[in-house]
């Protein structure tokens, strides 16, 4: 490894603040393709529209990022702390803080204000995965954002601007509950960031390791439930070997003794755990309608026979809009069989129901209906009511 993993993890750093600060711009079909609408109580999920009783896919989803997370560090330890945890990446972004609070009084207001003003960009940021941003600066430049938001955003400031000026990296070392789990799911051929013991004859006892850590540990003791595997030790220790043509005392292993195998029990089992959940969240959004239809005979309206033999019958049909847009459906039978009115228009989010009368030779007795949308086609078995 070289000082070169640092500017790997800023460009990782950099993407991951865009992902965060731009998702909730995207849109697809007019809408967020992330976010959980209050009001409606409806969750925007890339193009899909989750009402609350569908919220057993969410859970899916949950049990997939669980066991995912799980099997990342099983493998991969600690990289979640030091490459994408939000904590670690705000703590790395805001580091001029602790430089500008060692220098004058004009140094130090100036560092608390850019961290107040990134710590009011992020609490806006998490208010949009709510509210569409769109609409928040519509009403931020109205003053009209309301109570609500008004209080949120104000708390999740102060709350990210103590933690961001205060707490930091010591957060990762007392606090994080992720962090103490961790070393229960560790085994001995985890990825580690670890002290080459082969070569600890060769450690010059310069402490450059421990001077540049942030949570200030020796990672020469051994593994340590604090570290968040930044791999500052690794570019420290590194830039003084290289200087001799030797590679650095500390570097990634997997597990202490470095046995490089990604294929173990715990590994396999929680891999299968994931791609499992993984599977069974796209069925469950591969079998959910947009439209929920229920067809029932309307019995105030007793079948009648018309003077050339045709059988009139009545039904209710029942269509609950679960899509984003209003949809146009097309009512289509099978056989000699006549649909009064052939189409209805649902309005999004809309129940609707409407009275249709069915027209046939008085031979059927059984007819298959389908309804006919723009992302979907839904066929219905109607028993004819005779006199």
């Amino acid at each position: 490894m070289t000082k070169s993993i640092q500017g790997w993890r800023w460009i990782v750093k950099l993407l991951h603040a865009l992902v965060l600060l731009g998702t909730p711009f995207l849109k697809i079909d007019g809408q967020s393709v992330l976010r959980f609408d209050m009001p409606s109580l409806r969750l925007y999920f890339f193009g899909i529209v989750l009402w609350m009783d569908e919220f057993f896919i969410v859970l899916a989803a949950t049990l997939f990022l669980t066991f995912l997370i799980v099997f990342i560090t099983v493998v991969f330890g600690r990289v979640w702390c030091g490459w994408l945890c939000p904590q670690t990446v705000i703590s790395d972004i805001t580091g001029f803080i602790e430089k500008t609070s060692k220098k004058g009084i004009i140094y130090k207001v100036s560092g608390m204000v850019a961290v107040f003003l990134i710590s009011m960009i992020i609490g806006a940021s998490l208010i949009w995965y709510f509210v569409s941003p769109y609409d928040f600066f519509q009403r931020l430049t109205s003053w009209q954002l309301g109570e609500v938001i008004w209080g949120f955003w104000i708390v999740l400031t102060i709350i990210l601007f103590l933690n961001f000026t205060l707490v930091r990296r010591r957060f990762c070392a007392t606090v994080c509950p992720y962090a103490r789990a961790q070393s229960l799911l560790f085994d001995d051929k985890t990825l580690i960031i670890a002290f080459d013991r082969k070569r600890k004859d060769e450690c010059l006892d310069c402490r450059a390791c421990v001077k540049v850590c942030p949570v200030g540990i020796d990672i020469r003791k051994g593994p340590d439930i604090a570290c968040i595997s930044c791999a500052e030790c690794i570019d420290s220790c590194g830039e003084i070997f290289r200087a001799k043509g030797k590679k650095g005392l500390i570097n990634y292993f997997f597990g202490e003794t470095d046995k490089k195998s990604m294929i173990r029990q715990s590994a396999v089992i929680t891999g299968l755990l994931s791609l499992l959940s993984l599977f069974l969240f796209i069925h469950l959004l591969k079998i959910r309608k947009d439209l929920d239809i229920t067809v029932i005979p309307d019995y105030q309206f007793r079948p009648k026979i018309t003077g050339t033999g045709e059988l009139i019958n009545a039904f209710v049909i029942s269509v609950e809009n679960r899509h984003d847009r209003d949809k146009r459906i097309i009512m289509r039978s099978d056989g000699n069989v006549k649909i009064i009115p052939d189409s209805i228009t649902v309005r999004a989010g809309e129940v609707q129901r409407t009275k249709v009368f069915v027209i046939s030779s008085g031979i059927t007795n059984t007819f298959n209906l389908t309804f006919i949308s723009d992302s979907q086609n839904i066929t219905e078995e109607i028993t004819i009511i005779k006199p």
